[in-house]
């Protein structure tokens, strides 16, 4: 595998960062501090990708721990309607699948997991069309800030935004939306995008002016169904990477010049 660089971007976290730029600098590979959010969409919920992320700035970490908070507390109250469908899972049964145990971000991924060992399901998918999708007995709704809150944050620490596989729900409209929120890029290359939807996606990015990333999505599983690959399994052109570098410079440059012309 002739990776290069990789983003890390863990939900709601960005605590195995610093580990994995260790790590990785062992190996001659390129990590990109970032991080997931997940914002309001008008279908429901959008995911949106932070990078270059100083992943140590004190206001991002307050805003990142007090939505793994509310992630937790969401977690409880799934674990309490699965228990109400006689369901024998508990908190520490999920607590065990966060990676370490180092207080990461807890999500409908981990309750899954767990659900398959217990043996309540055969498989993450199964736990998902059972109990835990939109809809299911176990369903808790997710509560979510607007997309230009988080971009408003990620911004001010100097980060790009990026709009996550959309597939579908990425319309130039839409899109043109997002960008009024503050969004920089789309995410056009991901594993649930058939090549039309990516030729599409890349054709609305460049009319619009937006940046343009890819990723696999790994989310340290073993099984991947058609929304998610293995680490280094989608290959991404190393230009786009010093596009995004390009722009995050010239943002970079803007806002201090704004800034610099307020203070005058």
């Amino acid at each position: 595998m002739d990776l290069t660089a990789f983003a890390l971007t863990d939900h709601d976290t960005t605590d195995g960062v610093a580990e994995a730029a260790r790590e990785a600098a062992t190996l001659g590979i390129r990590v990109i501090p970032g991080c997931e959010f997940s914002v309001r969409a008008p279908w429901g919920e959008l995911h949106v990708l932070a990078l270059f992320l100083p992943h140590e700035h004190e206001g991002l970490q307050t805003f990142l721990r007090d939505t793994r908070a509310a992630r937790r507390l969401r977690g409880e109250q799934i674990i309490a309607k699965l228990q109400g469908l006689g369901v024998a899972i508990d908190l520490d049964d999920v607590e065990a699948q966060l990676l370490g145990g180092d207080g990461g971000a807890l999500g409908r991924p981990h309750v899954a997991r767990a659900l398959v060992d217990c043996g309540a399901c055969d498989t993450v998918t199964d736990a998902f069309r059972r109990y835990l999708g939109r809809g299911r007995a176990a369903y808790v709704e997710k509560p979510l800030p607007k997309l230009g809150e988080v971009t408003a944050l990620v911004h001010a620490v100097g980060g790009l935004t990026v709009a996550a596989h959309l597939g579908d729900h990425g319309t130039e409209a839409q899109l043109r939306i997002f960008q009024d929120q503050g969004l920089d890029c789309v995410e056009v290359r991901h594993p649930s995008h058939a090549p039309a939807v990516e030729q599409r996606l890349l054709r609305i990015a460049e009319r619009l002016g937006l940046g343009i990333t890819g990723g696999s999505d790994w989310h340290g599983e073993s099984e991947y169904g058609e929304s998610h690959a293995p680490l280094g399994g989608m290959r991404v052109p190393d230009i786009w990477l010093e596009q995004l570098e390009r722009r995050l410079e010239l943002t970079t440059r803007k806002r201090d010049e704004r800034a610099a012309s307020d203070r005058q």
